[in-house]
């Protein structure tokens, strides 16, 4: 398979996301990193490039122009990786997909409703791959849980509860840094910080293991901490087509959390729980109680599943490898695409739909909540 040329904006000096991101493809290596604007800052891009051995004339002062130039070489960029605030997303994505670069996104996809809708339109005009980098769904525990649901294991689910609370930003006059800056101002991540950082990857966590749409929401978004102006603490409750309920919670106050996203989902033959802190295995609990462990490596694990793992059971796998396994589809499928040989069904990590979706989700428990916590239609 041909080692494609990737590159990044933003990940400059202080990046966590980055950093993460060049780690993730770096596993496989299946891609190179060649380019960047690494920072809006021209000192600070040139230092990264050259830290990171780019070449000073692919580190450019601006994302048009690198944009522009990338697509006018002939050994330019096959995608581009957009780790910068949310309020930047949406211009950077459109200048590159309308350069004819295939394109890798934070989430939040973008701010409002009418930038999704637009970058989904230009996705389908160019016929360019565009992956939304929800970390999570790219476990291999959770892709078994989307193929065991799919294949109808669970029977019809009935109810879903996900939370992810975190405890970085509980204190008063503690910003978390860069960070966390950002996200608390609202010029940079928009209506929304909580919600929009952590409650999009339980949105988007529940729709890929379960296959179920939300019909609406009922949220409650809350800011406890004084100073702030963005939520720090959210409940939302959730309907979903076809009958099944919903909560989800998710804080950045809750003392004692570091990063912990769980799903438990409860269907007509049994239930299934599972914890990013304990991402190697899947909880499942039987009609009659029985509860048993599924530890990835073994042979339980669904096959389209199991073919993401890359060490024996035991050898713990863990968030970069998740992320990587994303990448792995991401970057096989741009391969197929300029081999002729690329179908929809290779598809598997989050798209441009995906995105979008999780940009409806937020505007609709902003609406509710603003408007004293009533039902919203999504």
């Amino acid at each position: 398979m041909k080692k494609l040329k990737y590159g990044l904006v933003g990940g400059g000096p202080g990046s966590f996301i980055g950093v993460a991101h060049r780690k993730a493809i770096n596993i496989d290596g299946m891609a190179e990193l060649v380019a960047g604007c690494f920072s809006r800052t021209v000192e600070k891009c040139k230092s990264t490039g050259e830290e990171l051995g780019i070449d000073p004339e692919r580190c450019y002062a601006s994302y048009e122009e690198m944009a522009k130039k990338e697509s006018e070489r002939e050994d330019g960029i096959d995608f581009v990786v957009i780790t910068t605030p949310n309020v930047s997303h949406f211009a950077i994505a459109k200048a590159f997909l309308k350069a004819g670069i295939n394109v890798s996104c934070e989430k939040p996809l973008c701010l409002t409703i009418e930038e999704a809708d637009e970058i989904e339109k230009l996705v389908n005009e160019t016929g360019l791959l565009f992956l939304v980098t929800y970390t999570y769904v790219g476990h291999v525990t959770a892709k078994h849980i989307r193929e065991y649901i799919r294949s109808g294991k669970l029977g019809k689910i009935r109810a879903v509860v996900g939370e992810y609370p975190q405890g970085w930003l509980a204190y008063e006059g503690e910003n978390g840094g860069k960070q966390g800056a950002w996200r608390c101002d609202p010029s940079q991540s928009g209506g929304t910080n909580c919600l929009g950082d952590l409650g999009t990857h339980v949105e988007n966590a529940v729709s890929i293991m379960t296959g179920l749409k939300i019909k609406r929401v009922l949220a409650k978004m809350d800011v406890v901490v004084p100073g702030r102006v963005l939520d720090d603490n959210d409940y939302v409750m959730v309907e979903f087509e076809g009958g099944a309920t919903g909560l989800y919670w998710t804080s950045q106050i809750a003392i004692g959390h570091d990063n912990d996203l769980q799903i438990r989902i409860y269907g007509e033959k049994g239930s299934i729980e599972w914890r990013q802190t304990e991402c190697e295995k899947v909880t499942m609990i039987s009609t009659d109680g029985t509860i048993s462990e599924l530890h990835r490596g073994n042979p339980g694990i669904e096959e389209n599943a199991a073919k993401y793992g890359r060490l024996p059971s035991g050898h713990t796998e863990g968030w970069l490898e998740s992320m990587g396994n994303l990448y792995r589809s991401f970057i096989n499928c741009i391969n197929k695409k300029a081999e002729g040989e690329f179908t929809e069904e290779m598809i598997d990590y989050p798209t441009i739909k995906d995105g979008v979706e999780g940009v409806k989700f937020l505007h609709a428990c902003i609406e509710s909540s603003k408007k004293g916590n009533i039902w919203v239609e999504i």
